[in-house]
């Protein structure tokens, strides 16, 4: 299909990007119209740079594995909302030697590494060590007596602890990690120097725990990293550990703790699916991807640029643009998704592109779907007659994130 006038906004009309959601749950209006009438919009953001959006599923997975859309900086991606002025310097800062590891021979190199030690197997045997993390804070949330907020109490801690078991991080430096996750990730709340300071805060840390590993190593992920890159002769640098362990807080500590926030808030604003998994425990690995599916709230948009002209969908998008993909939007695409706006717990095949597709696709989405899965199980086994204490209309955006959240998760049981 040829985009037209008549479908979309004039090049100096562009829509205001990102769009309003009626609620924290439900997506913007504008995506329907997008996807059937202009699937490669002229947009500008809240920072004022002028780029296009995709809001087709076909159009949003070309992109991601197509490498004439290209990455860009973690600090300050083209048209992203980042800063190129931090967090970090290249000195110990902590992002800008991240970013060149993300990127070209470096990243396949960096990917290929690590998944010799980040494996399924390695994963999946943590599992009974996250069901016991998941337990020991619900005793904590149920003692502290409904109500209470589960996006503060079970959701953002889970994700951090279990990385800092990945890693073989001290269980008492668990809450640092915390605070230095929030401040890398959360663009409005903490100024530029307070994002720098945790930067560094973090590198020095984890140079000081990749030095230790490799003196007294342990059983674990990064351990087992340090010992390959003192014997393989394409090995990680010291500088490479330290940023992949950074690496890892920072992708998959925030996007899974707001997930679960989300995912159970999802299921609870139907009781119906709630129910629907009291009865079927066997639905719980399909929920937990039709979550990921119907989640309306992921972020900002993956950004890229492009250096040459590209056609996508009979539009030509050219050289010097910033391309946004909406993957949200993406996920609701009919053309992919039969009755793309229900939430059907048993849905499969489920092809979201919610984890990305191609070389940049989310190392840890093995990490991510088990955590997923063991949170659900464990409250559905021990908190049966859980239920939102506010209504579905009165949860509130998390705003200021690189990915999307909820301000409270408020339950009561």
């Amino acid at each position: 299909m040829t985009t037209t006038p008549d479908a979309c906004p004039a090049h100096d009309e562009r829509l205001a990007y990102p769009f309003e959601h009626p609620t924290a749950l439900a997506p913007p209006r504008e995506w329907d119209r997008l996807r059937r009438e202009c699937p490669v919009a002229q947009v500008r953001a809240a920072n004022g740079v002028d780029g296009v959006l995709l809001t087709r599923h076909a159009d949003v997975k070309a992109m991601l594995a197509d490498p004439r859309f290209q990455r860009g900086s973690l600090t300050g991606e083209p048209g992203g909302l980042g800063d190129t002025s931090g967090p970090g310097t290249g000195d110990g800062g902590g992002m800008v030697g991240l970013d060149s590891m993300m990127a070209g021979e470096g990243h396949v190199r960096w990917r290929r590494l690590l998944g010799r030690t980040f494996t399924v197997r390695r994963v999946r045997a943590m599992q009974p060590a996250m069901e016991r993390l998941a337990n020991g804070l619900l005793d904590e949330m149920v003692a502290s007596g409904a109500p209470a907020d589960l996006r503060e109490a079970f959701g953002f801690p889970l994700p951090v602890f279990v990385i800092c078991d990945l890693l073989g991080v001290p269980a008492q430096d668990r809450d640092r990690f915390s605070a230095w996750s929030d401040r890398l990730l959360n663009l409005t709340t903490y100024t530029q120097e307070e994002s720098l300071e945790a930067g560094i805060e973090l590198y020095t840390y984890m140079l000081s725990l990749v030095q230790g590993k490799r003196a007294e190593p342990g059983e674990d992920l990064l351990s087992e990293l340090t010992a390959i890159s003192d014997e393989d002769s394409t090995r990680l640098t010291e500088e490479e550990l330290v940023m992949t362990g950074i690496a890892l807080l920072v992708a998959g500590h925030e996007t899974t703790a707001n997930m679960i926030g989300k995912m159970v808030a999802m299921l609870l604003a139907d009781r119906e699916r709630w129910e629907a998994l009291l009865a079927d425990r066997s639905l719980v690995r399909t929920a937990v991807e039709e979550c990921l599916r119907f989640d309306a709230n992921l972020g900002f948009a993956m950004s890229r640029h492009v250096d040459e002209d590209i056609e996508v969908a009979g539009s030509t998008i050219p050289a010097g643009s910033t391309v946004w993909s909406a993957m949200a939007a993406a996920n609701r695409d009919e053309a992919v998704f039969e009755k793309a706006g229900d939430m059907d717990l048993s849905r499969h095949p489920n092809p979201h592109l919610t984890f990305g597709v191609g070389a940049h696709s989310c190392l840890g989405q093995t990490l991510a779907r088990v955590e997923l899965q063991t949170a659900l199980e464990v409250l559905l086994g021990r908190l049966p007659t859980l239920d939102l204490a506010v209504s579905e209309g009165e949860l509130r955006r998390r705003e200021g994130l690189l990915v999307g959240g909820l301000e409270e998760v408020p339950v009561r049981w």
